[in-house]
């Protein structure tokens, strides 16, 4: 080969690696082609298949906040811990959890980050990230197709028959599915395909444990199934779903045996509560669908709170202002969610995927993102309240530069914005295209040998109109879905101007036509307020909460009432003026109780908008704010006295200026109630 001939090749292998022409690369067949496997081999077909990382990009306030995340955590953490420098690499170093070998802690760690990191570059065509994350996630597909049995390398593939080796294993196999999504280098997909077409998918036989994490291997799985058509990864899937474990779980909801919660850490809760519904689209068996929904159903039950996510003081803990929510938690949620979307096509998975979103999303992270916090909690006063968990243990409420030394939640946390971009449009099985996530994005997807743009001009949350424009070279036929709210009551969608009925199916509307250049869809989801009634509960009475040294969790006959309010997808709080996420304005005020009526909330709560300008940052000074009616009363929340026992009787009058919940740092959400808006909404109900 000639010297220039060498020197051409470099280079493309060069700009290849930096993605510079991972977009020119795709002929638009990767989704027709999952199409085409799901169509000839699943016995139970999904709605929605996800596009390739990169073919949505943000645009507005969403690419704002995306681009933070690039400059802040996502784009420099392994410039601030060695965990997240020298993870996966083959070799031990000092941190807490890392075995001699490099093995335990930091292969979940530093995944979570690759994850998300990779992700994100692509989207943002950032070649300063693609090019760090490319050297590391290089290493592992090296390291398999030099002599390695598993994505650990450097060891013997028993190193996964560790739980915790095999639970980081399924994070990397997510991570190199990101990486080949985003670029379709067939080095990667050669390195999944060796290991899944030999890997040992192992299912606890402790009953009352659901699966153990190491289960989410699926996820890659599936996903290497439907990229390469690979027979002897779908047997595998297949033959784990026989194992009893799995499909039983539907009969032992329906029998009422209620699992342990002492069991449930909440990201295995979310982790393996898909996996069964993940089975039915090669199985066919709607048991374990309807398994993945009950147990989600049932943890909501007992431990929702309002922002969408568990409660999980690293377990499941009960419904409270002070009850907190472990950060992994949030983009692990929004992954689940996604999964039972794309199974189902029901639009509550969208709808719940967006509340996390918009709003326990942001409340972790400093508004510039180069900060985060291990811990949220609905009502946050100061850094004495509420009180730190007993684990992770001190300053899992502090805003660092990781969170916190226990490093899974700053490493997740980077999935949590490119998981959404990369799901707000997906592919249908009648080749068409659903809207499923809303916000300001554009889309490009092949068609029908046809490059089809969809500009989404749009605000959204923080208004309620959605424009979409259509961009291609000719006419092109084809459906498109468009997801209805379940909390808009009066929606309405136009094309080009001429109004279209609302007939949903699982709330999506179908609008199947000739798309032309330059065709608009025009989206109006009128927004209103809205007052949710709650009482806060006792601590799930186990071992961890009991005998573990929260003291709070001794009070059995905890029936506190709350209200919160919402506006759209959007839940709002009194906001206490920060300096910065650790520090709160000395003597602010935050004794108040809704004091609204249902009958005429319109007249008691002021919705206030303007113009989003600027780089958006989640400020306190946000596009919309409400004006609520409260009392002032004598107040003083302890952590075992949160909120008051029974709905308030007396204070002052007074009208207090609600911001939205991720633009908090400090803030009251669940709200002491009075008497007349307590007894006014139950009535109501």
């Amino acid at each position: 080969m000639s010297r220039c001939r060498i020197m051409a090749v470099s280079m493309l292998l060069f700009l290849s690696s930096l993605g510079v022409f991972a977009q020119n690369a795709k002929d638009g067949n990767y989704t027709v082609k999952k199409i085409k496997v799901y169509s000839t081999t699943a016995k139970a077909l999904p709605s929605f298949i996800p596009l390739e990382i990169g073919e949505i990009k943000p645009t507005g306030w969403l690419k704002d906040w995306a681009n933070d995340a690039a400059h802040g955590i996502t784009g420099h953490l392994d410039e601030y811990i060695d965990v997240f420098k020298h993870g996966w690499k083959g070799y031990g170093f000092q941190a807490r959890g890392v075995n001699e070998d490099g093995t335990g802690w930091p292969l979940e760690q530093c995944s979570y980050w690759l994850d998300g990191a990779v992700k994100l570059g692509y989207i943002l065509h950032d070649t300063t990230l693609i090019r760090k994350t490319s050297s590391r996630l290089d290493l592992v597909v090296n390291g398999v197709l030099k002599n390695g049995e598993s994505f650990i390398y450097w060891k013997p593939q028993s190193v996964v028959n560790d739980w915790f080796n095999n639970w980081g294993h399924g994070l990397m196999g997510r991570a190199l599915v990101s990486y080949y999504q985003a670029t379709h280098d067939p080095k990667i997909m050669q390195a999944l395909q060796k290991v899944y077409q030999t890997f040992p998918v192992r299912v606890s036989r402790d009953s009352t444990e659901c699966m153990q994490r190491g289960a989410t291997n699926i996820d890659a799985m599936v996903e290497t199934y439907l990229m390469s058509g690979d027979k002897t990864i779908l047997d595998k899937i297949i033959a784990y779903s026989k194992n009893n474990s799995v499909i039983d779980e539907e009969t032992r909801w329906n029998n009422k045996r209620v699992i342990d919660p002492s069991f449930h850490h909440g990201v295995t809760f979310y982790e393996t509560s898909r996996v069964p519904a993940m089975m039915y689209s090669w199985t066919g068996n709607s048991k374990e669908l309807n398994a993945s929904k009950k147990v989600l159903a049932w943890g909501e039950e007992k431990h929702l709170l309002p922002v969408g996510v568990c409660s999980s003081q690293e377990f499941l803990s009960g419904i409270g202002s002070f009850r907190n929510i472990e950060t992994c938690d949030v983009p692990t949620s929004m992954w689940t969610f996604l999964w039972m979307m794309r199974q189902t096509g029901e639009r509550n998975w969208g709808d719940k995927i967006e509340k996390i979103f918009f709003n326990a999303g942001p409340a972790p992270l400093a508004r510039d993102f180069k900060t985060m916090c291990y811990y949220q909690s609905l009502n946050r006063f100061s850094n004495k309240l509420p009180e730190e968990a007993i684990i992770p243990g001190k300053d899992d409420l502090k805003f660092t530069d990781h969170g916190h030394e226990v490093l899974c939640c700053v490493g997740n946390c980077n999935n949590t914005i490119p998981d959404y971009i990369s799901s707000m449009w997906m592919a249908t099985m009648d080749n068409g295209l659903a809207a499923t996530l809303y916000g300001p994005c554009k889309v490009a997807q092949q068609i029908k040998n046809e490059k089809v743009t969809i500009n989404c001009n749009t605000t959204y949350p923080f208004d309620d109109k959605i424009n979409m424009t259509f961009s291609m070279s000719r006419a092109v036929n084809m459906p498109i879905y468009l997801r209805i709210p379940a909390w808009c009551n009066h929606p309405s969608i136009k094309v080009n101007g001429k109004e279209v009925a609302i007939k949903t199916e699982k709330g999506f509307v179908k609008i199947a036509r000739t798309w032309k250049p330059n065709d608009k869809i025009q989206l109006h989801f009128p927004m209103t307020v809205q007052v949710q009634q709650g009482k806060e509960t006792s601590y799930p009475q186990t071992d961890y909460f009991v005998k573990g040294g929260y003291k709070d969790a001794v009070d059995t006959n905890i029936h506190n009432p709350y209200e919160c309010v919402t506006y759209g997808p959007l839940l709002f709080s009194l906001p206490i003026l920060d300096i910065d996420p650790n520090q709160e304005v000395a003597n602010a005020k935050f004794n108040y109780a809704l004091d609204v009526d249902s009958k005429n909330l319109s007249k008691q709560v002021t919705v206030i908008k303007k113009s989003m300008e600027g780089k958006w940052t989640w400020q306190l000074d946000a596009p919309i704010q409400l004006k609520v009616k409260a009392k002032l009363f004598n107040w003083n929340p302890t952590q075992l006295q949160p909120l008051p026992g029974t709905p308030v009787k007396n204070g002052d009058e007074a009208t207090i200026d609600l911001v939205p919940y991720g633009c908090t740092k400090f803030r009251v959400t669940m709200f002491p109630v009075t008497e007349k808006s307590w007894n006014s909404f139950s009535n109501a109900k």
